[in-house]
């Protein structure tokens, strides 16, 4: 009624209290071990919660950090070397219980706490030797995996990090979400291997093998009602243990090239080279930098009935309508290479190869796109005129390859402001002249002169980004096109600071220049550019 924000009401209560306010955050690791002996009902109505439980010191959320039978009683119940009480409203408390013991709307396997729940009841009978007891098929180990698989994908997660530790340390779970890692929960030690084998069993793994890594992909639609792939990969870890990692693929349509994020120079020259008849175009960057994404988005435009496109992808994670797509299969030979010479007896107008990992498959790409075919690939470069030193360096000829090149697009994905919470600013003459010193060329033609009305954003943290202050990704790129010039460098073997230089005077921005544009857009800042890209 009095339209007070709630982050107000909670620095006001802090400042009262003299401590911390901590508002919900679903990113909160569940303190498994502080939440053991306590009953849900007992801390609904006493108000209070235990957060976490680290180097001796337990962290507790209490509705009022002076009440003093409460915080007897607390100590009572968990005993700690030092307590930290931070102030929370009534709501955030009660989110917090929601979220740690699993709300009313739960799903049919229940909250991940209740499944620990569970698995520790299993044990705690048993003497320590009964942890090997605990097998892959027990049904509390399927619902716990479930579980860990499905609040990755609800929480937009682009990776599932399982990690054992020696002895008896559980096993840490991370999500990254937006390029960063967040830790998510603690499997005790009991049965941090029985969930690594139900992970093997899932993804049709040997079981039996933890000496050396291995990987498969997991249809998750056959464990769960969730319709996702996983790709699976095991790592033997010191101690007899074994990391897995789960990347939860996307799937679905592909993104209009218009909202990718191009500038107009960017999209107007990429939609010339993606329209030519033959030839190779390159996406370069680094892994998970969304260079897949950007090939399908071009490949969208050029999807029509009277041409025929083949595609090598490991995995195949979008699908288009007339798209014939084809899944490698190293193991039994079918890689990018043999992949791409069964595509050149298949009558094809345009080939996309997933990766050009070897000396093999470039020289095969280049030899399609020289026998009138158009290619597109990816390679895992940091820039676009160091693709072709590398290119250059696998043994590529000088000749055919500026021949058949068009032209490489570089990219990397930045972490973007939230739109809820975003602040504006007035940026300072010494910000304002360190952004055109690290833009490094032709800055007055972004058309952002130093003004009274000139204003930059700043990250700020909302509940919708959960305090982050980022939400989102967008891309940076810059596009590089194989001009007479370009391909007499190349013919040359020039090395990459001059065909940079030309490739700039002939109008590339860099990735920098590209981040330091969107950071005037308002859409990033330079603390995330940085972060990324160096030049």
């Amino acid at each position: 009624e009095m339209k007070v924000k709630k982050a107000d009401v909670g620095r006001s209560l802090a400042e009262y209290y003299n401590c911390r306010y901590v508002p919900f955050d679903d990113r909160f690791p569940i303190p498994t071990d502080a939440l053991a002996r306590l009953k849900p009902v007992y801390l609904r109505k006493n108000l209070w919660v235990p957060l976490a439980m680290k180097d001796g010191v337990l962290q507790v959320l209490i509705d009022n950090p002076q009440h003093l039978d409460k915080i007897d009683s607390i100590k009572a119940l968990i005993p700690a070397e030092r307590y930290e009480f931070a102030v929370g409203l009534k709501e955030d408390i009660l989110q917090f219980l929601d979220y740690f013991y699993g709300s009313t709307t739960r799903t049919e396997e229940g909250s991940i706490d209740d499944i620990l729940g569970k698995l520790e009841t299993e044990v705690s009978e048993e003497p320590e030797d009964a942890a090997d007891m605990l097998t892959e098929d027990d049904s509390t180990i399927v619902q716990l995996v479930n579980r860990i698989v499905t609040d990755g994908y609800k929480r937009n997660c682009s990776d599932i990090h399982i990690e054992p530790y020696p002895g008896k340390s559980g096993a840490e779970i991370r999500f990254r979400i937006d390029g960063y890692c967040h830790p998510y929960q603690t499997v005790p030690y009991q049965y941090k291997r029985a969930v690594v084998s139900r992970i093997k069993i899932m993804a049709d793994l040997d079981i039996s093998e933890r000496r050396k890594p291995q990987d498969g992909k997991i249809k998750f639609k056959k464990f769960s009602p969730l319709d996702i792939e996983l790709r699976v990969a095991t790592i033997p870890t010191a101690g007899g243990e074994e990391d897995v990692v789960m990347r939860i693929l996307a799937a679905g349509e592909p993104i209009a090239l218009e909202k990718v994020g191009m500038s107009e120079r960017d999209y107007g020259l990429f939609m010339e080279m993606i329209k030519k008849p033959y030839g190779i175009i390159l996406v370069v960057g680094p892994t998970g930098s969304g260079k897949t994404t950007t090939l399908h988005s071009a490949l969208s435009k050029i999807n029509r009935p009277e041409t025929k496109i083949w595609t090598a992808e490991d995995p195949v994670e979008i699908t288009q309508r007339g798209l014939r797509q084809v899944q490698v299969q190293p193991k039994i030979g079918v890689n990018f290479a043999a992949a791409m010479r069964a595509f050149l007896r298949a009558d094809p107008d345009v080939i996309m190869v997933g990766e050009m990992r070897d000396q093999e498959t470039a020289s095969t790409g280049i030899e399609a796109s020289l026998t009138g075919h158009l290619v597109f690939s990816t390679l895992h470069t940091n820039s676009a005129p160091e693709t072709i030193v590398r290119l250059l360096d696998m043994g590529m000829d000088p000749f055919n390859f500026s021949d058949a090149l068009i032209g490489i697009l570089a990219q990397r994905l930045v972490r973007t402001l939230c739109t809820e919470c975003k602040e504006a600013y007035h940026p300072d003459r010494e910000e304002y002249d360190a952004l055109v010193r690290a833009y490094d060329g032709d800055f007055d033609a972004l058309g952002f002169p130093f003004g009274d009305k000139l204003t930059l954003y700043r990250a700020k943290g909302c509940d919708r980004c959960n305090q982050s202050g980022y939400r989102g990704r967008a891309a940076i790129m810059e596009l590089l096109s194989a001009s007479d010039e370009i391909k007499a460098l190349i013919q040359a073997r020039a090395n990459m600071d001059a065909i940079r230089k030309q490739a700039v005077a002939e109008g590339m921005t860099t990735l920098m220049q590209d981040g330091i544009r969107k950071i005037f857009l308002g859409l990033t800042d330079i603390k995330q550019v940085r972060r990324v890209c160096m030049r």
